[in-house]
Protein backbone atom coordinates (compact mmCIF):
# COMPACT_ATOMS: atom_id res chain seq x y z
CA UNK A 1 0.00 0.00 0.00
CA UNK A 2 2.71 2.13 0.75
CA UNK A 3 4.95 1.63 -2.55
CA UNK A 4 1.34 2.54 -4.49
CA UNK A 5 0.83 6.23 -3.06
CA UNK A 6 4.63 6.48 -3.21
CA UNK A 7 3.87 6.00 -7.12
CA UNK A 8 0.95 8.28 -6.87
CA UNK A 9 2.80 10.97 -5.53
CA UNK A 10 5.83 10.86 -8.11
CA UNK A 11 3.24 10.38 -10.93
CA UNK A 12 1.53 13.96 -9.83
CA UNK A 13 5.09 15.56 -9.59
CA UNK A 14 5.74 14.56 -13.10
CA UNK A 15 2.39 15.65 -14.39
CA UNK A 16 3.60 19.13 -12.79
CA UNK A 17 6.65 19.70 -14.36
CA UNK A 18 5.16 18.67 -17.67
CA UNK A 19 2.80 21.15 -17.39
CA UNK A 20 5.09 24.21 -16.34
CA UNK A 21 7.57 23.24 -19.52
CA UNK A 22 4.59 23.28 -21.64
CA UNK A 23 3.45 26.67 -20.22
CA UNK A 24 7.04 28.03 -20.30
CA UNK A 25 7.18 27.23 -24.32
CA UNK A 26 4.06 29.18 -25.10
CA UNK A 27 5.52 32.49 -23.08
CA UNK A 28 9.07 32.12 -24.56
CA UNK A 29 9.87 34.93 -27.46
CA UNK A 30 11.11 32.74 -29.31
CA UNK A 31 8.28 31.08 -30.23
CA UNK A 32 5.96 31.76 -33.20
CA UNK A 33 2.29 31.74 -32.27
CA UNK A 34 0.22 31.25 -35.05
CA UNK A 35 -2.03 35.03 -35.54
CA UNK A 36 -5.63 34.32 -35.23
CA UNK A 37 -7.41 35.32 -38.75
CA UNK A 38 -8.72 38.61 -39.04
CA UNK A 39 -12.50 39.48 -39.27
CA UNK A 40 -12.69 42.19 -42.38
CA UNK A 41 -15.00 44.53 -41.39
CA UNK A 42 -18.80 44.81 -43.06
CA UNK A 43 -21.10 47.66 -43.87
CA UNK A 44 -24.08 47.69 -42.71
CA UNK A 45 -26.71 48.66 -44.49
CA UNK A 46 -30.04 49.10 -44.34
CA UNK A 47 -32.30 47.41 -46.62
CA UNK A 48 -34.85 50.01 -48.43
CA UNK A 49 -33.14 53.19 -46.71
CA UNK A 50 -29.99 55.36 -47.19
CA UNK A 51 -28.77 57.75 -44.05
CA UNK A 52 -26.31 60.72 -44.43
CA UNK A 53 -25.36 63.53 -42.26
CA UNK A 54 -26.81 66.97 -44.34
CA UNK A 55 -26.87 70.60 -43.30
CA UNK A 56 -29.22 72.79 -44.47
CA UNK A 57 -28.58 76.03 -46.62
CA UNK A 58 -31.30 77.80 -48.53
CA UNK A 59 -32.60 76.48 -51.91
CA UNK A 60 -30.63 79.82 -53.74
CA UNK A 61 -27.94 82.13 -52.82
CA UNK A 62 -25.12 84.23 -54.47
CA UNK A 63 -22.39 86.07 -53.38
CA UNK A 64 -22.32 89.89 -54.84
CA UNK A 65 -18.68 91.47 -55.40
CA UNK A 66 -17.40 94.93 -55.67
CA UNK A 67 -16.20 96.01 -58.82
CA UNK A 68 -12.76 94.46 -60.39
CA UNK A 69 -11.25 97.16 -62.07
CA UNK A 70 -10.25 99.00 -59.07
CA UNK A 71 -11.16 100.32 -55.48
CA UNK A 72 -14.15 101.37 -55.03
CA UNK A 73 -16.00 103.87 -52.26
CA UNK A 74 -19.13 102.91 -50.77
CA UNK A 75 -21.53 106.05 -50.87
CA UNK A 76 -24.86 104.35 -50.61
CA UNK A 77 -25.95 101.41 -48.85
CA UNK A 78 -29.90 101.41 -48.75
CA UNK A 79 -30.31 97.81 -46.79
CA UNK A 80 -29.41 96.46 -43.80
CA UNK A 81 -28.92 92.80 -42.90
CA UNK A 82 -32.36 90.58 -42.60
CA UNK A 83 -34.04 92.82 -45.14
CA UNK A 84 -36.12 91.05 -47.61
CA UNK A 85 -35.08 92.72 -51.23
CA UNK A 86 -37.14 91.92 -54.62
CA UNK A 87 -34.97 91.30 -57.97
CA UNK A 88 -33.35 94.43 -59.16
CA UNK A 89 -33.19 96.20 -55.73
CA UNK A 90 -30.26 98.61 -55.19
CA UNK A 91 -28.02 97.08 -52.28
CA UNK A 92 -24.88 98.86 -52.69
CA UNK A 93 -23.98 102.13 -55.31
CA UNK A 94 -19.98 103.11 -55.22
CA UNK A 95 -18.60 106.08 -56.12
CA UNK A 96 -18.89 106.53 -59.80
CA UNK A 97 -17.28 109.84 -60.62
CA UNK A 98 -14.54 108.68 -62.76
CA UNK A 99 -16.77 106.68 -64.60
CA UNK A 100 -18.76 109.23 -65.16
CA UNK A 101 -16.23 111.52 -66.67
CA UNK A 102 -14.90 108.82 -68.81
CA UNK A 103 -18.57 108.36 -69.93
CA UNK A 104 -18.70 112.35 -70.43
CA UNK A 105 -15.45 112.15 -72.41
CA UNK A 106 -16.42 109.15 -74.68
CA UNK A 107 -20.08 110.52 -75.47
CA UNK A 108 -18.08 113.69 -76.37
CA UNK A 109 -15.47 112.15 -78.56
CA UNK A 110 -18.51 110.11 -80.38
CA UNK A 111 -20.12 113.40 -81.18
CA UNK A 112 -16.96 114.58 -82.69
CA UNK A 113 -16.41 111.49 -84.66
CA UNK A 114 -20.38 111.68 -86.02
CA UNK A 115 -20.14 115.52 -86.82
CA UNK A 116 -17.06 114.87 -88.39
CA UNK A 117 -18.37 112.41 -91.11
CA UNK A 118 -21.79 114.14 -91.20
CA UNK A 119 -19.47 117.13 -92.51
CA UNK A 120 -17.57 114.90 -94.54
CA UNK A 121 -19.99 113.49 -96.57
CA UNK A 122 -22.93 116.18 -96.41
CA UNK A 123 -20.12 119.30 -97.74
CA UNK A 124 -20.64 122.63 -96.31
CA UNK A 125 -21.67 126.01 -98.11
CA UNK A 126 -19.89 129.10 -97.38
CA UNK A 127 -23.03 130.10 -95.32
CA UNK A 128 -23.37 126.96 -93.11
CA UNK A 129 -19.73 127.34 -92.43
CA UNK A 130 -19.66 131.05 -91.17
CA UNK A 131 -22.46 129.59 -89.00
CA UNK A 132 -20.08 127.39 -87.41
CA UNK A 133 -17.46 129.53 -87.10
CA UNK A 134 -19.67 131.92 -85.10
CA UNK A 135 -20.89 128.86 -82.67
CA UNK A 136 -17.15 127.85 -82.54
CA UNK A 137 -16.49 131.74 -81.40
CA UNK A 138 -19.10 131.25 -78.98
CA UNK A 139 -17.97 128.09 -77.26
CA UNK A 140 -14.89 129.64 -76.81
CA UNK A 141 -16.20 132.34 -74.60
CA UNK A 142 -18.56 130.11 -72.67
CA UNK A 143 -15.14 128.42 -71.80
CA UNK A 144 -13.45 131.25 -70.73
CA UNK A 145 -16.62 133.05 -68.45
CA UNK A 146 -16.63 128.97 -66.79
CA UNK A 147 -12.67 129.05 -66.37
CA UNK A 148 -13.51 132.86 -64.78
CA UNK A 149 -15.81 131.33 -62.65
CA UNK A 150 -13.96 128.93 -60.83
CA UNK A 151 -10.65 130.91 -60.58
CA UNK A 152 -13.40 133.48 -58.95
CA UNK A 153 -14.27 130.79 -56.77
CA UNK A 154 -10.55 129.53 -55.92
CA UNK A 155 -9.54 133.02 -55.38
CA UNK A 156 -8.36 134.28 -51.86
CA UNK A 157 -12.03 135.98 -51.34
CA UNK A 158 -13.90 132.16 -51.18
CA UNK A 159 -10.84 130.70 -49.10
CA UNK A 160 -11.13 133.94 -46.68
CA UNK A 161 -14.82 132.58 -46.27
CA UNK A 162 -13.98 128.88 -45.79
CA UNK A 163 -11.12 130.38 -43.01
CA UNK A 164 -13.42 132.65 -41.48
CA UNK A 165 -15.89 130.03 -40.72
CA UNK A 166 -12.73 127.88 -39.58
CA UNK A 167 -11.74 130.31 -37.39
CA UNK A 168 -14.93 130.70 -35.98
CA UNK A 169 -15.73 126.97 -35.13
CA UNK A 170 -12.08 126.80 -33.66
CA UNK A 171 -13.10 129.95 -31.42
CA UNK A 172 -15.83 128.33 -30.03
CA UNK A 173 -14.49 124.72 -29.58
CA UNK A 174 -12.15 126.50 -27.27
CA UNK A 175 -14.85 128.39 -25.78
CA UNK A 176 -16.66 125.26 -25.12
CA UNK A 177 -13.85 123.50 -23.61
CA UNK A 178 -13.12 126.42 -21.24
CA UNK A 179 -17.00 126.61 -20.28
CA UNK A 180 -16.53 122.96 -19.20
CA UNK A 181 -13.34 122.87 -17.63
CA UNK A 182 -14.82 125.99 -15.21
CA UNK A 183 -18.31 124.10 -14.89
CA UNK A 184 -15.87 120.81 -13.47
CA UNK A 185 -14.19 123.44 -11.09
CA UNK A 186 -17.70 124.41 -9.49
CA UNK A 187 -17.60 120.33 -8.76
CA UNK A 188 -14.54 120.32 -7.02
CA UNK A 189 -15.52 119.91 -3.15
CA UNK A 190 -12.98 118.91 -0.40
CA UNK A 191 -12.75 117.17 2.91
CA UNK A 192 -12.62 119.38 6.46
CA UNK A 193 -12.39 118.62 10.12
CA UNK A 194 -15.09 120.14 11.94
CA UNK A 195 -15.40 118.79 15.77
CA UNK A 196 -13.12 116.03 14.91
CA UNK A 197 -15.45 115.03 12.46
CA UNK A 198 -14.74 114.69 8.45
CA UNK A 199 -16.83 116.73 6.45
CA UNK A 200 -17.28 117.23 2.74
CA UNK A 201 -17.68 120.58 1.67
CA UNK A 202 -18.56 121.87 -1.75
CA UNK A 203 -18.40 125.87 -1.81
CA UNK A 204 -19.26 126.56 -5.73
CA UNK A 205 -22.26 124.24 -5.59
CA UNK A 206 -25.63 126.14 -5.75
CA UNK A 207 -26.16 129.92 -7.77
CA UNK A 208 -22.32 129.28 -8.81
CA UNK A 209 -22.11 125.39 -10.30
CA UNK A 210 -25.80 126.40 -11.84
CA UNK A 211 -24.29 129.73 -13.57
CA UNK A 212 -21.58 127.51 -15.02
CA UNK A 213 -23.37 124.64 -16.17
CA UNK A 214 -25.60 127.30 -18.21
CA UNK A 215 -22.28 129.16 -19.38
CA UNK A 216 -21.39 125.52 -20.82
CA UNK A 217 -24.39 124.41 -22.20
CA UNK A 218 -24.47 127.97 -24.48
CA UNK A 219 -20.64 127.45 -25.66
CA UNK A 220 -21.72 123.90 -27.14
CA UNK A 221 -25.17 125.48 -28.68
CA UNK A 222 -22.43 127.77 -30.25
CA UNK A 223 -20.01 125.66 -30.83
CA UNK A 224 -22.97 123.31 -33.29
CA UNK A 225 -23.83 126.21 -35.03
CA UNK A 226 -19.89 127.30 -36.08
CA UNK A 227 -19.55 123.57 -37.06
CA UNK A 228 -22.44 123.33 -39.29
CA UNK A 229 -21.61 126.94 -40.58
CA UNK A 230 -18.15 125.47 -41.52
CA UNK A 231 -19.79 122.83 -43.46
CA UNK A 232 -21.91 124.43 -44.68
CA UNK A 233 -19.35 126.76 -46.19
CA UNK A 234 -17.39 124.05 -47.11
CA UNK A 235 -20.42 122.53 -49.37
CA UNK A 236 -20.84 125.09 -50.80
CA UNK A 237 -17.95 126.38 -51.90
CA UNK A 238 -16.88 122.51 -53.58
CA UNK A 239 -20.45 122.63 -54.91
CA UNK A 240 -19.79 126.06 -56.74
CA UNK A 241 -16.36 124.91 -57.87
CA UNK A 242 -17.98 121.24 -59.46
CA UNK A 243 -20.55 123.32 -61.04
CA UNK A 244 -17.78 125.20 -62.70
CA UNK A 245 -15.52 122.43 -63.63
CA UNK A 246 -18.72 120.88 -65.49
CA UNK A 247 -19.69 124.09 -67.49
CA UNK A 248 -15.96 124.18 -68.98
CA UNK A 249 -16.00 120.27 -69.80
CA UNK A 250 -19.40 120.70 -71.36
CA UNK A 251 -18.76 124.15 -73.09
CA UNK A 252 -15.19 122.31 -74.26
CA UNK A 253 -16.71 119.53 -75.74
CA UNK A 254 -19.35 121.81 -77.15
CA UNK A 255 -16.13 123.75 -78.87
CA UNK A 256 -14.27 120.62 -80.19
CA UNK A 257 -17.51 119.46 -81.62
CA UNK A 258 -17.49 122.62 -83.57
CA UNK A 259 -14.29 122.69 -84.60
CA UNK A 260 -13.81 119.30 -85.98
CA UNK A 261 -17.25 120.01 -87.85
CA UNK A 262 -15.47 123.22 -89.32
CA UNK A 263 -12.50 121.21 -90.41
CA UNK A 264 -14.86 118.98 -92.13
CA UNK A 265 -17.11 121.78 -93.69
CA UNK A 266 -13.29 123.50 -95.15
CA UNK A 267 -12.20 119.54 -96.19
CA UNK A 268 -14.66 118.88 -98.58
CA UNK A 269 -16.14 115.15 -99.20
CA UNK A 270 -13.74 112.39 -100.08
CA UNK A 271 -14.14 108.99 -100.27
CA UNK A 272 -11.01 107.93 -98.47
CA UNK A 273 -11.61 110.44 -95.50
CA UNK A 274 -15.52 109.03 -95.39
CA UNK A 275 -13.69 105.68 -94.40
CA UNK A 276 -11.33 106.89 -91.97
CA UNK A 277 -14.23 108.81 -90.01
CA UNK A 278 -16.65 106.05 -90.51
CA UNK A 279 -13.64 104.08 -88.46
CA UNK A 280 -13.18 107.11 -85.91
CA UNK A 281 -17.42 106.64 -85.39
CA UNK A 282 -16.85 103.00 -85.18
CA UNK A 283 -13.80 103.49 -82.32
CA UNK A 284 -16.03 106.07 -80.29
CA UNK A 285 -18.93 104.14 -80.17
CA UNK A 286 -17.06 100.72 -79.16
CA UNK A 287 -15.50 103.12 -76.56
CA UNK A 288 -18.78 104.33 -74.92
CA UNK A 289 -20.58 101.31 -74.90
CA UNK A 290 -17.13 99.89 -72.82
CA UNK A 291 -17.36 102.62 -70.55
CA UNK A 292 -20.90 102.30 -70.04
CA UNK A 293 -20.87 98.72 -68.85
CA UNK A 294 -18.30 99.50 -66.41
CA UNK A 295 -20.61 102.55 -64.83
CA UNK A 296 -23.29 99.17 -64.36
CA UNK A 297 -20.69 97.90 -62.51
CA UNK A 298 -20.57 100.78 -59.82
CA UNK A 299 -24.33 99.40 -58.33
CA UNK A 300 -24.82 95.76 -56.77
CA UNK A 301 -28.64 94.96 -57.60
CA UNK A 302 -30.21 92.19 -55.79
CA UNK A 303 -30.25 89.00 -58.70
CA UNK A 304 -33.61 87.33 -57.49
CA UNK A 305 -35.76 87.95 -54.55
CA UNK A 306 -34.34 87.09 -51.35
CA UNK A 307 -32.89 88.09 -48.12
CA UNK A 308 -29.75 89.99 -46.95
CA UNK A 309 -28.04 87.62 -45.32
CA UNK A 310 -24.70 89.31 -44.63
CA UNK A 311 -23.62 92.51 -45.42
CA UNK A 312 -20.17 93.63 -45.48
CA UNK A 313 -19.76 97.28 -46.01
CA UNK A 314 -20.73 100.59 -44.87
CA UNK A 315 -20.40 103.65 -46.38
CA UNK A 316 -17.22 105.34 -47.03
CA UNK A 317 -15.41 102.06 -47.00
CA UNK A 318 -12.72 101.80 -49.53
CA UNK A 319 -13.59 98.11 -50.88
CA UNK A 320 -10.58 95.95 -52.57
CA UNK A 321 -11.67 94.60 -56.27
CA UNK A 322 -13.66 91.58 -56.76
CA UNK A 323 -14.24 91.13 -52.69
CA UNK A 324 -17.45 89.96 -51.48
CA UNK A 325 -20.13 92.84 -50.37
CA UNK A 326 -23.25 91.28 -49.82
CA UNK A 327 -24.38 87.87 -50.10
CA UNK A 328 -28.62 87.61 -50.73
CA UNK A 329 -30.20 83.88 -50.06
CA UNK A 330 -33.26 82.69 -50.28
CA UNK A 331 -33.59 81.73 -46.73
CA UNK A 332 -37.66 81.30 -46.69
CA UNK A 333 -36.90 78.44 -49.29
CA UNK A 334 -34.33 75.77 -47.42
CA UNK A 335 -32.84 72.61 -48.00
CA UNK A 336 -31.15 70.37 -47.06
CA UNK A 337 -28.10 68.47 -48.40
CA UNK A 338 -26.25 65.74 -47.65
CA UNK A 339 -22.00 65.87 -46.76
CA UNK A 340 -20.81 62.39 -46.14
CA UNK A 341 -23.10 59.96 -48.95
CA UNK A 342 -20.80 57.88 -50.46
CA UNK A 343 -20.05 56.54 -53.94
CA UNK A 344 -21.95 53.27 -52.37
CA UNK A 345 -25.26 53.90 -51.98
CA UNK A 346 -25.52 56.95 -54.02
CA UNK A 347 -26.18 54.63 -56.86
CA UNK A 348 -29.48 54.20 -55.07
CA UNK A 349 -31.06 57.71 -54.48
CA UNK A 350 -32.45 58.50 -57.38
CA UNK A 351 -34.83 62.46 -57.91
CA UNK A 352 -37.99 62.01 -56.37
CA UNK A 353 -37.68 59.99 -53.98
CA UNK A 354 -39.16 60.83 -50.16
CA UNK A 355 -37.11 61.64 -47.05
CA UNK A 356 -37.11 62.25 -43.87
CA UNK A 357 -34.75 65.39 -42.50
CA UNK A 358 -33.95 65.26 -38.72
CA UNK A 359 -32.28 68.26 -37.17
CA UNK A 360 -29.91 68.20 -34.11
CA UNK A 361 -31.60 71.58 -32.81
CA UNK A 362 -35.14 69.75 -33.84
CA UNK A 363 -34.84 66.25 -32.90
CA UNK A 364 -38.55 65.81 -31.80
CA UNK A 365 -39.72 67.39 -35.28
CA UNK A 366 -38.43 65.12 -38.59
CA UNK A 367 -39.04 67.11 -41.42
CA UNK A 368 -40.61 65.24 -44.69
CA UNK A 369 -39.09 65.98 -48.56
CA UNK A 370 -37.99 64.58 -51.81
CA UNK A 371 -34.42 64.21 -53.40
CA UNK A 372 -35.01 66.89 -56.02
CA UNK A 373 -31.04 66.61 -56.84
CA UNK A 374 -28.46 64.46 -57.27
CA UNK A 375 -24.72 65.49 -58.00
CA UNK A 376 -22.88 64.39 -60.71
CA UNK A 377 -19.76 65.23 -59.45
CA UNK A 378 -18.06 63.70 -56.70
CA UNK A 379 -16.63 65.67 -53.57
CA UNK A 380 -13.94 65.25 -50.99
CA UNK A 381 -15.48 64.50 -47.57
CA UNK A 382 -12.88 63.42 -45.26
CA UNK A 383 -11.05 61.26 -47.84
CA UNK A 384 -14.35 59.51 -48.85
CA UNK A 385 -15.49 60.48 -52.16
CA UNK A 386 -18.66 61.77 -51.50
CA UNK A 387 -22.00 63.22 -53.76
CA UNK A 388 -23.98 65.43 -52.60
CA UNK A 389 -27.95 64.77 -52.53
CA UNK A 390 -30.65 67.90 -52.09
CA UNK A 391 -33.36 67.51 -49.87
CA UNK A 392 -36.79 69.60 -50.64
CA UNK A 393 -38.89 70.07 -47.72
CA UNK A 394 -42.61 69.75 -47.89
CA UNK A 395 -43.41 71.98 -45.07
CA UNK A 396 -40.56 73.96 -43.53
CA UNK A 397 -40.56 75.04 -40.11
CA UNK A 398 -39.81 78.54 -39.43
CA UNK A 399 -36.83 77.50 -36.59
CA UNK A 400 -34.73 76.62 -39.79
CA UNK A 401 -31.27 78.39 -40.17
CA UNK A 402 -28.69 78.57 -42.54
CA UNK A 403 -26.09 75.86 -41.58
CA UNK A 404 -27.77 73.62 -39.38
CA UNK A 405 -27.09 70.03 -39.10
CA UNK A 406 -29.18 66.27 -39.06
CA UNK A 407 -29.40 63.13 -40.12
CA UNK A 408 -31.30 62.48 -43.62
CA UNK A 409 -32.68 59.24 -44.37
CA UNK A 410 -33.58 58.56 -47.72
CA UNK A 411 -36.49 55.68 -48.98
CA UNK A 412 -34.89 53.63 -51.62
CA UNK A 413 -35.81 50.79 -54.04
Amino acid sequence: MEDRWIAIIRLISLLATLAALSGCDRLSPSADPTPEPTVPAVIQRVEGEVVAEASMQPARWADLRAPSDGSSEVIEVPVQEGDFVSEGTLLIRFDGTDTELVIHQAKAALAIAEARLMEVKAGASPEEIAVTEARLKAAEASIAQAEALRSQLSSGQVQAEVAEARSAEISARLESMQAATKHQQTMTCFDIEVDGKSQSVCPLLGPTEEDARQAMEVAHVGLDAAEAQLVATQQRTWAEIREAEARIRAAAAQRDALQARLEAQKAGSQEERIAVFEADVARAKATLAKTEAALQHMTVRAPFDGVVAELNVNVGDTVTPGAVVVVIATLDRMQARTNDLTELDVVRVETGQTASVTLDALPDQPLAGRVVRVDRQSEDYRGDVTYPVVIELSDPPPELRWGMTGLVEIAVE
